[in-house]
């Protein structure tokens, strides 16, 4: 059961993550040369709080 909702959370992921390059490509490529761009810093406490959100959303959820 495990793997299986593991699973299931990850292909959503891929499709999520997909939504963008493949409604606007052109816009996707310039916002990931900005985030190229942004010092490791930034980019960690970003991550951190992308997690912290996530994390706070299960917990709502169930």
């Amino acid at each position: 059961m495990l793997w299986h909702d593991f699973g299931v959370a990850l292909c959503l992921v891929l499709v999520i993550e997909g939504i963008m390059p493949f409604l606007l490509p052109k816009h996707w490529k310039e916002a990931m040369l900005k985030i190229a761009e942004i010092d490791d810093k930034t980019m960690r406490a970003f991550g951190l709080g992308m997690m912290l959100i996530g994390t706070g959303f299960l917990y709502l959820i169930n």
